[in-house]
């Protein structure tokens, strides 16, 4: 049975990609561990707990750490709204789960250390974590089967002009985990973009009823009408895309190449600086999500939408 502990900054679409795996046949998720980024670590946190209690979720949920590695965090809050989950209407309830004692750094690498076979991790945030993690109990990099992490880009970037914003976040965590020689896929800006929802998507899944899928609609909706107010443009499904390229691997094609953090430009701090030419200029340490199936995508994270909202029904 495929498992996987999920490192998140829980905005709506880190919300989707956990309700992704959730709901694919046979996988398990092992945990939670927080980390800020989308929002500061007490908005994430309480997002985290909400979405627990509201959608039945029994995973242990770890709050983690609250600043990246170097500099001061930089949020998302001012396109994703003071909670990281605009919406179109109604949010999350307010009743809260409860959070786990141990904080997010050391349940993580005890996740790695006992886990069965080496481990699956998705990172659906800035690094800081695992990266913390890796710094601190280097051996646990042999227990890492894969880490998944949807942030970088190999184009231009959105919260600059080169740099993605989770990896904006915390360059310096990215490029630890580069150092580290854990077997890391990228799903950046790139990828995430050829795999788009709509304001019809979000209209089809409030028709189906229930309280969560009129939650879930208005969620979605507003996430849709950060392309455009109005609901008119598609939107980038950007966390879902790498989990449901996790849980459906033939929906994404990936090349290896090499890869370093700009860590000091004036103007490229952030960048993923990736060189293709592998093995001829350097080893590769980084496999990229280059070609999306968009059709197979969608419906991996659409169809877990749905069956988490007739869940719901009573």
């Amino acid at each position: 049975m495929p498992r996987v502990w999920i490192d998140t900054d829980m905005g709506f679409d880190d919300l989707a990609a956990v309700l992704t795996v959730a709901a694919a046949p046979g996988w398990t998720v092992e945990g939670l561990s927080l980390v800020a980024g989308n929002a500061p670590i007490e908005v994430v946190t309480d997002n985290a707990l909400r979405a627990a209690a509201f959608f039945g979720w029994t995973m242990p949920i770890h709050r983690g750490l609250d600043k990246p590695l170097a500099g001061d965090l930089v949020t998302a809050q001012n396109i994703l709204g003071e909670d990281a989950m605009k919406s179109a209407g109604r949010g999350l309830p307010p009743a809260r789960a409860a959070l786990a004692a141990r904080d997010g750094v050391s349940a993580l690498a005890d996740y790695l250390a006992h886990a069965p076979q080496p481990a699956t991790v998705l990172a659906l945030g800035p690094l800081t974590n695992m990266a913390t993690v890796l710094r601190t109990r280097p051996e646990l990099a042999a227990r890492i089967g894969l880490l998944m992490w949807m942030g970088g880009s190999a184009g231009p970037g959105n919260h600059t002009a080169v740099a993605e914003f989770n990896a904006a976040v915390d360059p310096e965590a990215i490029q630890q985990v580069l150092d580290a020689s854990v077997p890391l896929r990228m799903v950046g800006l790139d990828a995430c973009r050829q795999v788009r929802v709509h304001a019809a998507d979000a209209e089809a899944l409030r028709g189906i009823g229930t309280e969560r899928a009129e939650v879930l609609a208005d969620l979605l909706l507003g996430y849709v009408r950060i392309a455009s107010p109005d609901g008119s443009a598609p939107m980038a499904l950007y966390d879902p895309t790498a989990a449901a390229a996790l849980v459906a691997p033939t929906g994404m094609q990936f090349r290896p190449a090499h890869m370093v953090a700009e860590l000091q430009g004036q103007h490229t701090r952030g960048m993923t600086v990736l060189e293709w030419r592998v093995p001829r200029r350097a080893a590769a340490n980084v496999e990229v999500a280059s070609i999306a199936d968009e059709p197979l995508l969608r419906r991996v994270v659409l169809d877990a939408l749905a069956l988490t909202a007739r869940q719901g029904a009573a």
